[in-house]
């Protein structure tokens, strides 16, 4: 029987500025995934992003940060450390069009050890603006149809699914978070195929969206965690 332990959930997009040089864009990965140094990190992976399949051009984001903790209480202490802000001063917002932020409470599978992403796991994130004036029950039919997805078109395709209401104020406006991982990019991409079974999933919340951002992301080797 499988056990569930509540998690934040924390997700930063950045738009790299075209003309920033390689030299600042690995400094500013570099440092951000060092922050797992600090003592409410339970996890973080920072790295460019594989593949941006948002339908909008308003959401070319370039890179992404992916960090876990136990509560909104560590979520808030990490961005107030002084590492933190030391690293957003001098090395993101320099170079940085656009950043944006989405949070959200997920309960994981199986404890502590889902915590962890693998080195070469491939992560698909997606981000909905549900239409204004939508009620709870519009709002749980667009979360239970993510529930679903593990156990039915994804199901010998993703390996975690992680999803909830954002409470960040830096979300431009979208209300739900949504990460599935999966093993690779090659699962990743057979879950992609699968046209049919998505469009299926899709068309049952279609009409309750205002705005849609889909990612692609692949952990780098060079994983960063705490000691769990």
């Amino acid at each position: 029987m499988s056990s569930s332990t509540q998690t934040i959930e924390h997700i930063v997009l950045f738009k790299v500025n075209e003309k920033t040089e390689p030299t600042k864009i690995n400094t500013m990965l570099n440092r951000l995934n060092n922050l797992i140094s600090l003592d409410q990190v339970l996890y973080l992976s920072a790295g460019p992003i594989f593949r941006n399949k948002s339908a909008s051009s308003s959401y070319n984001f370039t890179h992404l940060l992916h960090s876990r903790y136990k509560s909104k209480e560590d979520l808030n202490g990490y961005g107030v450390h002084p590492d933190h802000q030391s690293v957003v001063k001098e090395n993101v917002l320099p170079i940085c069009d656009e950043i944006m932020a989405v949070d959200w409470v997920s309960n994981l599978e199986n404890g502590s050890s889902s915590l962890v992403v693998k080195p070469g796991s491939a992560m698909k994130i997606t981000f909905l603006k549900l239409k204004e004036g939508l009620g709870e029950t519009e709002k749980g039919v667009v979360l239970n149809t993510i529930s679903g997805i593990k156990n039915g078109v994804g199901k010998d395709f993703i390996e975690q699914i992680s999803f909830g209401e954002n409470f960040s104020p830096r979300a431009k406006g979208f209300t739900i978070g949504s990460i599935a991982v999966c093993g690779g990019v090659e699962e990743l991409d057979k879950l992609d195929l699968n046209q049919e079974g998505v469009e299926k999933e899709k068309e049952k919340v279609r009409d309750l969206l205002d705005g849609v951002i889909v990612l692609d992301y692949v952990v780098p080797n060079s994983l960063s965690t705490a000691n769990l």
